[in-house]
């Protein structure tokens, strides 16, 4: 078993996810504000150490369509420096429809306004998480990239 930290990342903002040991429910973590690359790297590698988390798991913005559109290009590009950044497996998710759910459960939850801006990425990592913790105990494990 190990513990798997998940990123939501977006322009501004990366939202931080975690897996309990057993890889059976995934938690909300932090928010991280977007800064320089190399500031991005230290901190999300400052998390994987903290939480002694094993594999990181990126969310893919893949299009309706299942293309790879510009924000999926750049997400790619910022994988590509988090595997030269970690000595843990990088790994991506497609994260199509997670923000909605995370929407959805925060305002089911009662949060809403600037809460819920404060808590969606989190929220969405999460979601992007517990999808990919149920297809592996399921065994179906497609990688959006294949890696």
């Amino acid at each position: 078993m190990v513990r798997i930290l998940a990123l939501d990342v977006g322009e501004k903002r990366i939202g931080v996810a975690v897996s309990d040991p057993t890889e059976t429910i995934a938690g909300t973590l932090t928010v991280l504000q977007r800064s320089k690359l190399a500031a991005d790297l230290a901190a999300i590698a400052r998390l994987v150490e903290a939480e002694a988390a094993e594999e990181v798991l990126v969310g893919l913005p893949i299009t309706l369509e299942g293309e790879i559109g510009p924000q999926a290009q750049a997400t790619l590009a910022f994988v590509e420096a988090l595997r030269t950044a970690l000595a843990a497996p990088v790994r991506t998710w497609d994260e199509r429809f997670t923000t909605a759910q995370a929407q959805e459960i925060l305002r089911s939850l009662g949060v809403r306004g600037k809460r819920q801006r404060r808590r969606i990425d989190a929220t969405a990592a999460a979601v992007l998480l517990q999808g990919y913790l149920d297809s592996r105990r399921a065994g179906s494990l497609p990688q959006a990239d294949g890696r």
